[in-house]
């Protein structure tokens, strides 16, 4: 992650009062802080082709070492201090977040957190589900609340040629009704959609999953990092994803649920269930953004699309209070004003964060 500036915890900026306990915090543009997203590791036993492909992320690439990564008690910390500050839902992602040892183990500490109201917060992580058969029941009783999962098509070679994996459809479908079994449910199955690649797999994931008490969410392919190769004319839009899925089941809208809903929620007519489509490209959604990231080796970013981010485990390391915690990470946030996918195409950018590095 060379290319990626990072900004020195001296550099980052500061309020001019001290934050009071359990004051939440609103960026420039007037967006509360609500979600903490955790990439626990940069590695991933996958090499999708729009995420970590091979040519870049080989064997001689060189990934973080383990000293780098901040441990589960350093995570716990910052996402303790977030909750003050008005974050209600963690998710833990990577890379591939189960290759991290003893993940049930953050699992369990982060679900012993409590909100200034004395709630504990939504607790959920995003896998691309070859481990997840062995791993959900330990998950669920460590206190996880609902799973996400990638997939990104049910025919073997072409999910072996957008996975580079190596690994059946069949071990991903096992794996998500083990989390449906363990209690996390409803499992969200995501599907990266990719003009000639895998869009012919659009209906049929449809298909496959009315009637499963699942929720198959549509993300078009975006400009993640600098890795993939992306084009605009890739790009399925979600209109035309509801327009192939609708001229074989009929769709009625459903109004979201809260503000920073990332996706548009579309129900089958028929009661059949529903999907969701998440529209970066096509219809940003950068005014109703809540989201702060931690990169694996403590960096925090303000956006997907960012070139920047600012250091928290020299803080975490250097025997900081919890008060100088609380006001780095609301300097951070206040200043906060992000919308590039509302400036796409006006706004390039040569060294954007990968996505592997910090989770989608």
């Amino acid at each position: 992650m060379s290319s990626v500036i990072f900004h020195r915890p001296e550099d980052a900026p500061r309020r001019a009062a001290p934050l009071k306990p359990g004051e939440a915090v609103s960026d420039t543009r007037g967006r509360p802080l609500r979600d903490l997203r955790i990439s626990v590791t940069d590695r991933c036993n996958f090499r999708c082709v729009y995420c970590m492909p091979r040519e870049v992320f080989g064997k001689d690439h060189v990934f973080l070492p383990h000293s780098a990564l901040l441990t589960f008690e350093e995570i716990t910390r910052v996402a303790r201090i977030a909750l003050t500050q008005g974050v209600r839902k963690i998710r833990l992602t990577g890379g591939e977040p189960l290759v991290r040892k003893g993940i049930e183990k953050l699992v369990e500490m982060l679900a012993q957190l409590r909100t200034p109201e004395g709630k504990p917060p939504e607790l959920t992580l995003t896998t691309n589900g070859s481990l997840l058969a062995r791993k959900a029941r330990a998950l669920a009783d460590a206190g996880l609340t609902r799973i996400t999962v990638s997939l990104d098509a049910l025919d073997d070679a072409l999910f072996d040629r957008m996975s580079d994996s190596a690994i059946p459809v069949a071990t991903i479908l096992a794996g998500i009704e083990a989390a449906a079994q363990a209690g996390l449910k409803p499992v969200k199955v995501n599907m990266v959609v990719r003009r000639g690649m895998n869009d012919q797999e659009i209906v049929p994931m449809a298909r496959h999953f009315r009637h499963s008490g699942h929720i198959l969410r549509f993300i078009e392919y975006m400009d993640v990092g600098n890795s993939n190769g992306w084009r605009m004319d890739e790009v399925v839009t979600g209109a035309e994803i509801v327009r192939r899925i609708g001229s074989e089941f009929a769709l009625r809208p459903v109004q979201p649920q809260y503000r920073g809903e990332v996706a548009a929620r579309w129900a089958y007519a028929d009661g059949a269930g529903e999907i969701g489509l998440i529209t970066s490209v096509s219809q940003p959604f950068c005014g109703n953004c809540t989201r702060l990231r931690l990169s694996p080796e403590g960096q925090l970013f303000t956006c997907l699309f960012a070139e920047q981010g600012h250091d928290i485990r020299a803080l975490l390391r250097s025997g900081a209070t919890d008060q100088a915690l609380t006001d780095r990470l609301a300097g951070v946030w206040l200043v906060r004003g992000d919308h590039y996918s509302e400036l796409r195409g006006s706004a390039h950018r040569d060294h954007k964060i990968e996505m592997s590095y910090i989770g989608g």
